[in-house]
């Protein structure tokens, strides 16, 4: 600019015609003047249009709450956070300062924990569990210009963004592999606590055993809780001994217990196996390798996508469905302990749910209907 401004001015120099050299030199020093005010206001407007550029990639602040199954659950608070963490990663943020978690131990603290980051003006504060659903309810309506985002639950709410998974379908494929593996013909379920949300594992795992043998016997209990290791140990010890050898636990940190008593009868010589649920937990079965495989969720990924919306201004209210066709839900990776005939059954009736040619029930009326069909 400044080069071409100089140009500008030898050619009005030359082209003043009369007059004295002073008259010229007064004529140009005014063009001057006005080439400098011009070039200072171009400026201005770069350095506001990069202020403007900074604004749009500002940094955000993520927190996120977690049920009573803690951080560490090798399961569903776990998941969500290494994807949170994964986006902090990505954008240069800074743990404690720009993203944190409060872990809950009991169902007390869920509102004192959202309240937190809504008085430390958060801009996205995370939810885990369908547990948490009342204290968001609470907090959210009581608190408009704050944002929220709930897994695996619904809040209809202007202010909050509901995830939710078709966790029948996975557990559909996980049924497929039991049925399968059994040598016994008795495999069982256990759940943390009874709800809508856990009848969708069970129900689904169940339609997924007897469409391969529906003679199978499946053995269901609930634990009643989603951290107590002890109590999941001591349901499954009573299921290995009612024959069954394939456990699927959905129960978060209950479901350690559940690993630890398979990995103590596989080192006696037991052929016992256990399905984990969330994430891949093949780790969890080691050394002693019990992972048959895991129903694995989308929860990494799904908060990750959820806080770069946020942070791009793009995160909507309103409930975010992901299933086998989205991704959503699956089998793990880590197929080892899995026979090709099984992987074909998986296949196909992968995309049988996929296109809906097959609807996996979501409660026990739905199984009680599907089973019925089956017979038929």
């Amino acid at each position: 600019d400044y080069l071409m401004g100089l140009f500008y001015l030898l050619s009005v120099f030359k082209k003043i015609k009369g007059g004295s050299i002073l008259k010229k030199l007064g004529i140009l020093w005014i063009c001057a003047v006005v080439l400098l005010f011009f070039t200072a206001c171009s400026q201005a407007n770069s350095d506001e249009n990069v202020h403007q550029d900074k604004e749009e990639k500002r940094t955000i602040k993520i927190g996120m709450i977690t049920d009573t199954g803690g951080i560490d659950d090798k399961s569903f608070n776990q998941s969500a956070w290494e994807g949170i963490q994964a986006f902090a990663k990505a954008n240069g943020l800074t743990e404690g300062k720009d993203y944190k978690y409060l872990q809950s131990s009991s169902e007390a603290e869920y509102e004192t924990n959202l309240n937190q980051f809504v008085q430390a003006n958060f801009d996205l504060t995370f939810a885990v569990g369908y547990k948490l659903k009342p204290a968001v309810e609470k907090i959210a309506a009581a608190n408009p210009k704050s944002n929220f985002a709930i897994i695996d639950e619904k809040v209809d709410l202007p202010n909050v963004t509901s995830a939710t998974f078709k966790d029948e379908e996975g557990a559909f494929l996980v049924g497929i592999v039991a049925a399968m593996t059994s040598e016994t013909n008795t495999v069982g379920f256990i759940g943390g606590e009874k709800s809508a949300l856990m009848q969708r594992f069970e129900s689904g795992f169940e339609a997924g055993v007897k469409s391969i043998n529906p003679k199978a016997k499946v053995l269901v209990q609930y634990a009643n809780s989603f951290s107590d290791a002890a109590k999941g140990s001591a349901i499954a010890s009573a299921m290995y001994g009612q024959n069954a050898d394939v456990i699927y636990v959905a129960a978060g940190g209950t479901g350690n217990g559940v690993f630890t008593e398979a990995k103590n009868r596989k080192a006696k010589g037991e052929n016992v196996w256990v399905i984990g649920s969330d994430r891949d937990q093949y780790k969890e079965g080691l050394p002693e390798n019990v992972t048959l495989t895991s129903m694995v969720k989308g929860i990494h990924t799904v908060c990750e996508q959820l806080a770069v919306l946020a942070q791009n201004g793009d995160l909507k209210a309103g409930t975010m469905e992901f299933g086998l066709k989205e991704g959503g839900v699956g089998i793990s990776d880590t197929t080892e302990n899995i026979g090709e005939d099984t992987l074909g059954q998986i296949n196909d009736y992968e995309q049988k749910i996929i296109t809906g040619e097959i609807i996996v029930p979501k409660t026990r009326q739905d199984l009680d209907v599907f089973l019925a069909n089956l017979k038929s």
